[in-house]
């Protein structure tokens, strides 16, 4: 089929009533009322209300045929409504276009739910499988519109505070964030694998080392964790990192960034300058450490978002699985200043049993919380290279593995290390929160469903014998499918 000629965008209709335009489009719905038929168009723009008339022949009949979701061509004359046909409510409610002549562009199926609704009734798997007609919904562009303008205030706000937008390789080492990581096989180094990246942590630390003071991105991470309704296996988070800096630097900066953002879309910051809890004040007073500060009645306003700070968390943290001591947020988030010491005096066999001394070491970690929802993490970073190992010597990692894991890193800092710290708030949630949505599927143009596969193409899926060979790999069928 031709491509529309001179098309006009249907938001552009009101000040055109009058003259003759060509527009095109998804069918939205076609109503027959006697020898009128009317269709109502959408592009991404807008809807229209269209109406064809038996005196334009071919049109009328062409419009008699015509199914929704249908993409069609339209050219006619802008007329304005009869008075008594207005409709207040729509943006284009008060005009109408008479069909001169019609194009069939692309037939379409009966669509397996009707796009016009919400969708939040029908099934996670039907809506995903169709995803590519699920994002018609009004809510979903919508949804998708706000994450672009999101995305668009953050990299205002980042540039205009002269951070320098610096990509991070996807292919990496396995990390220690916490989660699995997603491995890639090696074809060139036979039975190596490369790790997608939970985060950049590590070379946001060295691009610090390198001279650059403030760096950002919206970075993609991936992590090999349980799937629930705020949390996916590919995330994008805006990361971070600032030289010469302290707690309070990064905190304000950050603090401005999620006020810029949540203004801009319209939204009410509940106080200014955010609330700050201490982790142990959060713990006594709220029962764990991402709260809701907003009473009933607040909660019942969905514009209203409440910002709060938790600050000063343990450094490490007793896992009983493994009867050692763990890091509590991050490998790398510097213990508090008066603690250094202390720190360094600690023996690896003190760290082999559980004791208030450890359990009483601070970190420069803070997390920011909206509406009950974690929404950001960061902290100060470990600069002083004697500082790093003693930590992972305290999490009982010997010297020989951390040389292995962690000697490129700390081999970096040997070589003149500024002081600095950052935080990666996640994107997802920030927007879900933002769109009033109930998870951040809702946010997100292809995500994964509940069993991890992904929308649309099904994955994973099984690959061909001859990839397997050619990567050394063999799938052993007995292995268990979850651990």
């Amino acid at each position: 089929m031709s491509q529309p000629q001179n098309r006009t965008h249907i938001a552009e209709l009101k000040d055109k009533v009058g003259q003759e335009v060509t527009i095109a489009g998804f069918v939205d719905i076609r109503r027959d009322h006697g020898k009128l038929i009317f269709i109502d168009l959408r592009d991404e723009s807008g809807k229209v209300q269209m109406i064809a008339l038996p005196n334009h022949k071919e049109a009328h009949e062409l419009a008699g045929t015509i199914r929704p979701e249908w993409v069609i061509s339209v050219t006619g004359k802008i007329n304005p409504r009869p008075e008594k046909l207005v409709n207040a409510n729509e943006p284009n409610g008060a005009i109408e276009v008479e069909m001169f002549t019609v194009e069939v562009i692309s037939r379409a199926e009966t669509p397996p739910f009707d796009v016009r609704e919400d969708g939040i009734d029908i099934g996670e798997e039907t809506r995903l499988k169709y995803r590519y007609l699920d994002l018609r919904r009004p809510r979903m562009q919508k949804n998708l519109r706000l994450r672009h303008k999101v995305t668009t205030l953050i990299r205002e706000y980042m540039n205009k505070n002269d951070f320098v937008e610096i990509e991070t390789p996807m292919l990496t080492k396995t990390s220690p964030e916490g989660a699995r990581d997603f491995l890639v096989p090696s074809r060139m180094h036979p039975g190596e694998f490369y790790a997608l990246p939970q985060a950049p942590q590590q070379y946001k630390q060295l691009l610090m080392l390198s001279g650059f003071e403030r760096y950002y991105q919206l970075a993609r991470a991936m992590r090999d964790e349980d799937l629930r309704g705020d949390r996916q296996f590919e995330h994008t988070q805006i990361d971070l990192e600032m030289a010469f800096v302290n707690q309070r630097d990064v905190l304000n900066l950050v603090e401005g960034l999620m006020i810029h953002v949540a203004e801009s879309v319209g939204k009410k910051v509940w106080k200014k300058p955010f609330p700050v809890f201490t982790h142990e004040e959060a713990m006594k007073q709220f029962g764990a450490d991402k709260f809701d500060l907003r009473s009933e009645e607040e909660k019942k306003d969905p514009n209203i978002m409440a910002f709060a700070w938790v600050v000063d968390f343990p450094l490490l943290e007793w896992d009983d699985n493994a009867s050692r001591y763990t890091f509590a947020h991050n490998p790398f988030s510097a213990p508090k200043a008066e603690h250094v010491e202390r720190l360094m005096q600690i023996n690896q066999e003190a760290a082999g049993k559980r004791s208030p001394e450890l359990d009483s070491l601070g970190a420069q970690q803070y997390d920011l919380v909206c509406n009950g929802y974690e929404l950001a993490s960061g902290g100060v970073r470990i600069s002083d290279p004697k500082v790093q190992r003693k930590v992972f010597e305290l999490m009982g990692i010997s010297p020989e593995e951390t040389e292995e894991r962690f000697g490129h890193i700390i081999r970096a800092y040997e070589f003149g290390a500024p002081p600095h710290a950052g935080m990666a708030p996640g994107l997802d949630r920030l927007v879900m929160l933002l769109a009033n949505e109930p998870n951040i599927r809702e946010v997100n143009a292809f995500p994964m469903n509940s069993s991890g596969q992904t929308s649309v193409m099904n994955a994973p899926s099984k690959i061909k014998p001859t990839q397997l060979a050619e990567l050394g790999i063999k799938i052993n069928n007995d292995s268990p499918k979850k651990s």
